[in-house]
């Protein structure tokens, strides 16, 4: 049981590591962040714990995770990441003639859209309070 925890441990962090970078580059998107919530939840309560109550998970999942959906803004992030990501994938294997799998993946991409356009809910982002000044 150890060694499964242990993997569960790796798992969440490579996850929240993706999922760092997915923050700062618009080359990944936040999914791997769903990745590490599920290795920390599934490892240790402390860090499961610990990660839901970081800014990172704040601002990318938590109102997906509640049910709320997610934000227009990153939606499209997310959609535009897995395009441009598949596009390279796409691109390499019809250098080499694999037009079965450039099927597949093509199918894989359109699904993903639909996905994200009419399976995911769509809210808006909180309001930014404004602090009223005394002058």
């Amino acid at each position: 049981m150890k060694i499964k925890r242990i993997l569960w441990l790796c798992l969440g962090c490579i996850g929240l590591a993706l999922g760092a970078l997915g923050a700062v580059l618009p080359l990944l998107p936040t999914v791997p962040l769903l990745l590490a919530a599920l290795g920390f939840a599934k490892s240790s309560e402390r860090l499961h714990t610990w990660f839901t109550g970081t800014k990172l998970y704040k601002n990318n999942l938590e109102s997906y995770v509640r049910g709320e959906g997610m934000t227009a803004a990153a939606k499209r992030r997310i959609m535009l990441t897995v395009t441009a990501l598949m596009a390279v994938g796409f691109a390499l294997m019809m250098r080499k003639e694999l037009y079965i799998l450039c099927i597949i993946l093509a199918c894989v991409w359109v699904g993903h859209v639909i996905y994200f356009v009419f399976g995911v809910k769509t809210c808006r982002s909180a309001p930014v309070q404004k602090e009223e000044s005394g002058i």
